[in-house]
């Protein structure tokens, strides 16, 4: 077990909004099961995680899927190649997709990929189990800047 954790780490892609939006209550590692033309995209660093998300697709089964990660076709593909936004099956212990299921369903709760890396030959994404930061709260700081900037205009006047 410990030394698959001295291989080292390869960043390909991170999502720093995710901080701003959420606040992240828990990380797992996860791994992603890929197509080959997925893969050598994804080596080439061709993918946006913006707009993707973890979930369970299908209730009555035991199995997270990583959707709207989009990967770019490979472009020395051939007819082969693969949908860019394809479901993603994630690759967890059993006893981490229960307690990422019942942190989904009973405490509503929303799955975010953070990061996705190779590790050693294996793609692996980080995944935060998040809850969204209020819409208010982003809104009450910037109002606050609008009127303070409203206040200065007024005195230079």
């Amino acid at each position: 077990m410990n030394d698959h954790h001295q291989q080292s780490r390869r960043i390909v892609v991170t999502n720093r909004k995710a901080q701003h939006l959420y606040h992240i209550i828990h990380r797992v590692e996860a791994g992603i099961a890929l197509q080959g033309t997925e893969v050598k995209s994804l080596r080439a660093g061709k993918v946006n995680l913006t707009d993707a998300y973890a979930t369970f697709l299908d209730k009555n089964k035991l199995e997270l899927w990583l959707v709207n990660l989009h990967i770019a076709p490979y472009e020395h593909g051939s007819y082969t190649n693969h949908d860019p936004t394809r479901p993603r099956k994630l690759l967890l212990h059993r006893r981490e997709l229960v307690r990422l299921r019942s942190m989904v369903e009973e405490k509503g709760m929303t799955i975010v990929p953070l990061a996705i890396y190779f590790s050693g030959p294996y793609a692996k994404v980080e995944l935060g189990v998040v809850r969204g930061k209020k819409l208010y709260d982003r809104r009450e700081d910037i109002k606050h800047r609008d009127v303070e900037r409203a206040m200065r205009r007024l005195e230079e006047d």
